[in-house]
C-alpha cells in the first residue's frame, strides 16, 4: 500500500492489516467514523449554510464480501476512543429519534462536558448508525424511516417530532451518521424504485467491494500499544480540527475548477446524486483536513477527497446492480454477478444452469446476453463471457491521483 499521507487514515489502514475485507471496505469505514467523530465541531461555511462531516455511507457487496467486517472493527475502534452515541441494530423511527434526542439512549457519560460534546439539552445532538445490516435497521421499504433520514443528513436548527397524543421530540441540530452493508439484492428491498432521486438516495455513498481471495485462517489481532496511539490520534484530531475550516487560496481555486468542471455520473440513476456531489466532497476535504491534524483544507486535502469520491463514483452503478432498471434487470443483475466471479470466460451453458429458474427458456438468455453485450456490460469471446473490468491506474487528472489508493483498490473497478 502506498503511504503518501502521513495521518490518521493512513494509520487506521496500517492498524487493519491484512484482512479479507476489500480495503475500500476499511477505508470508507475509516472516513466515516472519523466525520461521526468529529460531528458539527469542525465545519465548513458555504455561504448562508454550514456543512458538517457526517456521512451515509453503504458498502455493498455480496455474500462473505466481509461488509460486517470492516464496519465492527470501526465502531469498535470508535468506542475504544469514548465515543458511544451508536444506535440499536434494530429500531424504529420513533425510537431511534429519541435515542438522537439523548432520551433513549445510554451513554455511559457523566461528565457535563462530554455530555456538551456529545449531544444533550441545547447542544448538538449526534449519532452514528453502525448496522452491517442495514434492512434489519431501518426495515424492507419503509419510506417514513427513509425519508426521515434524508431529512437529517443535513439539518440545522431545532428538528421537532409532534405526535398525537404523546410528547413532543425537539432535537437542536442533529447530526445522523451511517455506516451500513448491504447487497444490490437487499437495496432493491429496503429502498422502492420511486426512491430513485429522492432523498436519502441522493445522500448516499455507496461503496462496492468484490471479495477478496485472500484466505487468512488466523488474523492477527493489532497490539495494544498500536491500537492505544490510534486512539490518541483521534483524541489529537479532536483537539485541532475545529470551529471553522480554512480554505486556503489554492485548495479554493482547485475545489472551484472541480465544482465547475464535473460533468456527474452517466448513469441516469445518480442525477440526483450529482446535484449535491459537491457537499460530499466539502464533507470529505473536512475529514481528510482533520486526518492530518489540521483545521486548514489544502490543495493535498481537495486532491485526496476528489480521489476518494471519484473511485467510489466509478463503481456506484456496479453496487446498485440492476436497482430501478427494466424488466428482468434482477436476472440480468445475476448474470453479471457470475461473471464478476470469474477471471476466465464462462460458458452460456454455465449461465444457463445459474438463471434457469428465472427466464422462460434459454433465447431469453441469449437476448438479455447479447443487450447486455451492445451496453458494454459484459464482453464476448471464443471461449464465452467476461464481465467488463477497468483499471484506474492510468486515469488520474490533475484533480485525481490513484497512488494515493492502494493497489488492491486500483484494481478492476468497473
Amino acid at each position: 500500500m502506498q503511504n503518501n499521507r502521513d495521518d490518521l487514515i493512513t494509520g487506521y489502514m496500517n492498524y487493519i492489516g491484512e484482512t479479507e475485507a476489500p480495503a475500500t471496505f476499511h477505508r470508507w469505514s475509516c472516513l466515516t467514523i472519523l466525520g461521526a467523530w468529529l460531528g458539527r465541531r469542525y465545519h465548513f461555511r458555504l455561504g448562508h449554510f454550514s456543512i458538517s462531516s457526517n456521512l451515509y455511507v453503504m458498502l455493498m457487496g455480496g455474500a462473505g464480501s466481509r461488509k460486517s467486517t470492516a464496519i465492527k472493527i470501526a465502531a469498535g475502534l470508535l468506542r475504544k476512543a469514548g465515543y458511544d452515541r451508536i444506535a440499536a441494530e434494530r429500531t424504529t423511527k420513533e425510537k431511534f429519534l429519541m435515542d438522537l434526542a439523548g432520551e433513549g439512549l445510554e451513554t455511559g457519560s457523566t461528565d457535563i462536558w462530554e455530555q456538551n460534546l456529545f449531544g444533550g439539552e441545547g447542544s448538538a445532538a449526534e449519532i452514528l448508525v453502525a448496522a452491517d445490516e442495514f434492512n434489519t435497521f431501518v426495515g424492507n421499504g419503509n419510506i417514513e424511516f427513509l425519508s426521515l433520514l434524508g431529512v437529517l443528513w443535513d439539518y440545522s436548527g431545532q428538528f421537532s417530532d409532534r405526535k398525537k397524543n404523546s410528547k413532543s421530540l425537539i432535537i437542536t441540530d442533529p447530526t445522523v451518521s451511517i455506516l451500513a452493508g448491504n447487497t444490490a439484492t437487499g437495496f432493491s428491498l429496503a429502498f422502492p424504485a420511486e426512491a430513485i432521486g429522492q432523498g436519502i438516495f441522493s445522500r448516499l455513498i455507496l461503496i462496492h467491494g468484490e471479495k477478496t481471495d485472500k484466505r487468512i485462517t488466523f488474523p492477527e489481532a493489532p497490539s495494544d500499544k498500536t491500537e492505544k496511539l490510534l486512539v490518541d490520534l483521534f483524541h489529537a484530531v479532536r483537539q485541532v480540527a475545529s470551529g471553522v475550516a480554512v480554505l486556503d487560496p489554492t485548495a479554493r481555486n482547485m475545489l472551484d475548477a472541480i465544482y465547475k468542471s464535473h460533468g456527474g455520473l452517466s448513469d441516469v440513476r445518480f442525477e440526483s446524486y450529482t446535484n449535491r456531489r459537491f457537499t460530499h466532497l466539502i464533507k470529505l476535504c473536512l475529514i481528510c483536513s482533520a486526518s492530518a491534524l489540521r483545521n486548514e483544507i489544502t490543495e493535498s486535502d481537495v486532491l485526496y477527497a476528489n480521489t476518494l469520491l471519484t473511485h467510489a463514483e466509478h463503481s456506484m452503478p456496479k453496487a446498485l446492480g440492476e436497482f430501478g432498471k427494466a424488466r428482468n434487470s434482477d436476472v440480468a443483475h445475476k448474470v453479471i454477478q457470475v461473471l464478476e466471479n470469474s477471471y476466465t470466460p464462462v460458458t452460456l451453458k454455465v449461465l444457463w444452469q445459474a438463471v434457469h429458474n428465472d427466464l422462460e427458456d434459454i433465447s431469453a438468455l441469449k437476448d438479455m446476453i447479447s443487450n447486455l453485450v451492445i451496453a458494454e456490460k459484459i464482453i464476448s469471446t471464443k471461449a464465452g463471457f467476461l464481465a467488463k473490468r477497468r483499471i484506474l491506474e492510468e486515469e488520474s487528472s490533475e484533480f485525481v491521483d490513484f497512488s494515493l489508493l492502494s493497489d488492491q483498490e486500483r484494481k478492476y473497478i468497473a
